[in-house]
Formats: structure tokens, sequence, C-alpha cells
């Protein structure tokens, strides 16, 4: 939409046209009120946007799976748009150069120790997690004191070796010793053969992608397109009743108490002369040795069966965990002591806004899946 054609006054001004701004763009519009969203990219869907290389829905801010248990939220999207069957089972390529299945489960522990019944996996988990525990009473540890102590109290030495040391050391770009231990404080473990790795009943990616869902929820909402809210944020925040902000808070409030620090990803992609280059849409590569974290081979996302080869290209992305920097996109919040005091301060400030509602990853300085930030969408005051 071209900025002569907005309206003088709208009841909701919304700040990105991701996930959040664009539920509650659809919900506000449908109970009749005026909405207008700013985004600042040239694309509305923010990190859930897909777009077409070679007839294959690219998930270009990486893969993005929707699982849910609340049927709510599932009935909500799937109105909009029909979501398919995927199940998301990701493997992963180990230093040893052995394949294992993800989450761990009996698949894994038979394929890392040869165990072939819950029994022997959990005498085997068993023996790994006490010799951890009287490693820390050794050096005089009652609990974990960081990521590395807990993950092998948790899951012991082999898997934490094989599977989960060197992606988390990529993934943080910290060394396990070094990062707190509640970011590792559960880990799921099934005794069962089921490579699902999610435990909700509702799962799938939409049929067409999700840039198709968010077009659907901003149908009949206008929409501004390579804005930023800042450059005119004064004559924004005029021509609205209120203000929804999905955008980074500490950069709401001028960053007065500090930058909240993230981590982020670099994607290579590139299109591939075969029609299956991995055999799944996820492949994790755990050795530190190898720079990236994992491999995503988009077409297994909407493609299945023999209908994988029925295109001769498919599109795959290495994906690159860094360190953030001013300008790049902020994707996950580093939530230790430091930060979370910094974010504390802004929420305090945001609580007492009255013509400001936050919604989002961003604006709440939290890891948030597809789902929740729907729901939460779905269940604000309007």
């Amino acid at each position: 939409m071209d900025y002569s054609q907005l309206k003088c006054h709208y009841d909701y001004i919304i700040v990105g046209a991701g996930l959040y701004g664009a539920t509650f763009a659809r919900r506000a519009t449908d109970a009749g009120y005026s909405c207008m969203v700013i985004e600042k990219r040239d694309h509305i869907a923010g990190n859930v946007y897909t777009e077409p290389v070679e007839g294959i829905n690219v998930h270009r801010y990486g893969a993005h799976i929707f699982h849910t248990a609340d049927k709510r939220v599932w009935d909500f999207v799937n109105e909009l748009v029909p979501f398919n069957r995927y199940t998301n089972c990701p493997v992963a390529k180990a230093p040893n150069g052995k394949m294992y299945n993800l989450p761990f489960n009996m698949n894994t522990f038979y394929q890392m120790w040869g165990v072939e019944t819950p029994a022997q996996a959990q005498a085997k988990l068993d023996e790994q997690r006490a010799e951890a525990v009287e490693a820390m009473r050794a050096d005089g540890v009652t609990e974990p004191r960081n990521l590395r102590e807990q993950a092998l109290t948790l899951i012991g030495h082999d898997i934490f070796e094989q599977l989960i040391d060197g992606y988390t050391r990529k993934q943080w770009g910290r060394p396990c010793e070094s990062l707190p231990a509640f970011i590792i404080k559960r880990l799921p473990v099934r005794m069962t053969f089921d490579n699902n790795y999610f435990n909700d009943p509702y799962q799938g990616v939409p049929e067409g992608g999700y840039t198709l869902l968010v077009e659907r929820l901003l149908d009949g909402v206008d929409v501004l397109l390579d804005t930023d809210f800042f450059d005119r944020r004064d004559e924004w925040m005029s021509r609205c009743d209120k203000l929804v902000y999905t955008g980074p808070i500490d950069r709401f409030y001028d960053y007065r108490f500090g930058k909240l620090q993230y981590r982020t990803v670099r994607f290579e992609t590139e299109v591939v002369e075969t029609p299956n280059y991995q055999g799944n849409a996820v492949v994790n590569y755990t050795s530190a040795d190898v720079p990236f974290t994992r491999i995503i081979e988009h077409k297994h996302f909407e493609t299945f069966g023999q209908a994988v080869y029925d295109n001769p290209r498919t599109v795959i992305s290495r994906e690159y965990s860094t360190e953030w920097s001013e300008g790049m996109e902020p994707y996950y919040p580093v939530n230790d002591d430091v930060n979370s005091a910094i974010y504390t301060r802004y929420e305090e400030m945001a609580r007492r806004e009255t013509k400001v509602k936050f919604g989002g990853r961003l604006a709440r300085y939290r890891y948030y899946d597809m789902a929740p930030v729907i729901a939460e969408a779905l269940s604000a005051e309007l």
C-alpha cells in the first residue's frame, strides 16, 4: 500500500507484520476496528516468511514447524489455510560420523549403545547419570553449576559428547561450562521408538507456506512495507487510538537501560541439482568442527513420499549461529542474569503505558513457538 492511500486515523496501528501483529490485526478488524500495520522489511510474515524457489516454499529465516496442544489455535489457523501432515523427526550427524534420531528415544539409545529394551536403556542412563553426580560430589558440588554439569546429570556423557556439547557450543558461541544450567533444565527422554520431536497432538506446515497464512490474516488490513516506525514515530502515535508494538522493547525506549543481547542466525541457501539431498527436512550437525549447526532441505516440509522426485531440484539452507550485532536480525534472547535484569526494567515501563500494547518475542524478550504467539494475540484485550 502507498503512504498516500492511508487513512488519517486508525483505531490500531500495529508495528510488525509477524504472527503476533497479523493475528492481532485480524481479530481487531473482525471486531470492527480500523487497523494499519507498519512493517520495516519489504515483506510480511516476519521470520516465518516463506518464498517460492524452484517451486519449493523456502523458509527464508529457518525451519518453522507449527505444533500445539491448543485446539482453539489449531482450528483458528486451519480455517485460514489447511495444514499438512508434516511431523518433525530430525536426525543428527555426530562427531563419530554416525546418524542418530532425535529427540532422545529408544532409536537413539539403540544407535548409541545397542540396547533393545527400555529397561536396558534406563540402566545405561542411570549408570552414566550416577557417574556424573559422583564426579560433582567429588568436587564438593551438590547442584549443577552450568549447562555441562546439568546435561551430564540428565543424560550421561555419551549422549552429551556426541549430540549436545558441540552443537550447544555452536548455538551459543560459548563453552557449555560457561552457560547457565537452566538453559537445559529438562531434556526429553522417551522410552519408546518414537521419533516425533513434539508431544503436541496437532502439528504441520501450512499448505502453500506461511506467507499465505499471514496474507489471510492481513486480508482487508492496510499494510505499509519498507517502513521504519521510528522514522515517523510521533506521527504514527498521533494517528491511532492504540499502538500495538512487536519490535525490540529496548529500541522502543531508546536503549535507556542498555541494549538487550541476542544470538542470531546466518543462512547459506542454494539450489541443488538433485531431487533428494538428505532425505529429511532437518539434519543437525553436532560436531564443533562443522561450522554450521544444521542443514534444512525445504522440499520435505510439504512434499512426501515418491512426490519428492517429481521436482528434479531441491533447495537446502546451511544454518550458522553467531553473535548478534546492530543491523542483524535478532533471533534468540540471551536470558542470563544481566539481560534479564535489563529487560525487567523495560517491562516495568511497558506496564505503565496506557496507549501502547506490547506483544511477541522481541517486545517480550523471550523465545516463543508460533502457537503461543498466536494464542497470546487471540487473548489480548481489544
